[in-house]
């Protein structure tokens, strides 16, 4: 059933839920106190806050918002609230299904009822990104005049993805992720709560941590999950039913194997806050730093079946890109970097494969810590007081007095000399002669250290005049 098929509407157009519905569309938070999350967008005073209590706050609301975030983060619940909230007309629209004939016509009904002095009416749009130009240009003149609130979800960038007079006309309101601790407290209230399972089954810890990973942060997902669970256990004689029974009230519990039995995926054994997880993260980067792409594989599966915040991996991969990969494969990094943003941009599952190509590059390229070491040796003599003057010719000579300074004097002009390398003095006296970086012989690095040589010798000549 689609989430908005179980809802109805009442006479001033707020929506109702259906018995019937859904868990997730059950438990949709009914008032802000129940929203999990967000808290940076419903601070007393704040542009999300006045338009779900307008008048609270004294201040004029925004006309007009787009929500942008990662899936089941709660766009769809504070488009509700805006609603229900103010006693408002609700109009739902999914940019999946709807088309310029259908904006326009929830419009022209928003008009004629302002014009009988009627009802505002808000105007919920789901996957706005997927409204072609001509659909988005249809809803300007209504949010310019005022005629709708529009409520916009997004899970793609606004930036890119929604033509740029309608993003000017609204306010950008980005959601943050869910935490696990969110999740947590939706699916314990879920189990409790009247409205959702209202105390028919308990839900065991080791089963509500993995429903929770699997979550990935989607509240939806979630709950989802959890009705699929409580239903088999339910269903099931308690006698025979996988799920166990308490001694006190008699009431099923759901346990890790009916949770696996309702999405038919096996738990892995990784506590993200126990020693599992850093267990198996440091297995995935010695991995990558010893060359074994199979195992580094293996451990990325680990994780991505532990539901492991992808956005963690991939920082991971970052700094295994600098750290052990380093000059001998400088595309390493660009790789790693790229992952990282594409995971952010599209979320999991499809992030998966990003992150395994990822994996491949790092693993399969050659290894240098070089850079990395001599970063270290310099901040290592910096910090121990090795730091001297700056040479004049290397000081500022662009203020007045700087040149009877000498500030400037006896410079030479890189680009002047063959191979733009000038034989002259870079480093403090203190320091003179000292060299922090050593290329290996691998990879790319090989090239470094043969015009590292050529270089160094250069710059210790005995400063011959300019050809």
């Amino acid at each position: 059933m689609d989430l908005f098929s179980a809802v109805t509407t009442s006479g001033r157009g707020t929506p109702e839920v259906n018995p019937s519905a859904p868990l997730a569309v059950r438990m949709r938070p009914a008032s802000v106190a129940e929203i999990a999350g967000q808290e940076h967008l419903l601070e007393p005073g704040s542009p999300l806050r006045r338009l779900i209590e307008p008048g609270a706050s004294g201040r004029a609301a925004p006309s007009s918002v787009i929500l942008w975030g990662p899936p089941g983060t709660g766009k769809t619940t504070l488009a509700y609230l805006v609603a229900t909230a103010s006693g408002r007309q609700f109009v739902e629209l999914s940019a999946v299904t709807a088309g310029v004939k259908d904006v326009r016509q929830v419009v022209d009904d928003a008009r004629r009822r302002l014009a009988t002095g009627g009802d505002e009416t808000v105007l919920f749009v789901d996957e706005v990104h997927r409204f072609s130009k001509t659909q988005q240009d249809a809803l300007l003149p209504s949010v310019e005049n005022r005629w709708v609130t529009l409520v916009a979800a997004t899970t793609e960038n606004p930036s890119f993805s929604v033509n740029s007079p309608l993003l000017s006309r609204s306010l950008l309101l980005t959601l943050k992720p869910l935490t696990s601790e969110h999740v947590r407290e939706l699916v314990g209230r879920a189990v409790a709560d009247d409205r959702g399972l209202a105390g028919s089954v308990g839900l065991d810890d080791d089963a509500a941590g993995h429903l929770v990973r699997l979550a990935g942060g989607d509240a939806r997902k979630a709950l989802t999950i959890l009705e699929a669970a409580a239903g088999a256990v339910l269903q099931n004689d308690p006698a025979e039913a996988p799920g166990e029974t308490t001694q006190d009230d008699a009431v099923p519990v759901i346990t890790l194997a009916d949770v696996e039995r309702a999405v038919d995926v096996a738990a892995v054994r990784y506590d993200r806050d126990g020693d599992q997880h850093y267990d198996v993260i440091s297995a995935f980067i010695k991995s990558i730093r010893g060359s074994d792409v199979d195992a580094a594989l293996h451990y990325l599966a680990r994780m991505i079946a532990a539901g492991e915040d992808p956005r963690f991996i991939a920082r991971r991969l970052i700094i295994s890109a600098a750290e052990d990969v380093g000059v001998a494969d400088p595309s390493a990094l660009q790789t790693a970097v790229a992952a990282a943003q594409a995971v952010q941009m599209i979320g999991m599952p499809e992030g998966r494969i990003v992150l395994a190509e990822a994996v491949v590059h790092l693993a399969t390229a050659p290894k240098s810590n070089a850079a990395y070491l001599a970063g270290d040796a310099a901040l290592a003599d910096v910090r121990a007081g090795k730091a001297g003057v700056v040479p004049l010719h290397l000081r500022d000579a662009h203020y007045s007095g700087a040149e009877g300074l000498g500030h400037g004097t006896g410079y030479r002009y890189a680009h002047d000399w063959p191979h733009a390398v000038a034989p002259q003095r870079y480093l403090p006296d203190t320091l003179a002669g000292t060299e922090y970086y050593s290329p290996s012989d691998r990879g790319f690095e090989r090239q470094v250290s043969e015009r590292l040589d050529r270089i160094r010798g250069i710059l210790r000549s005995d400063g011959a005049e300019k050809p």
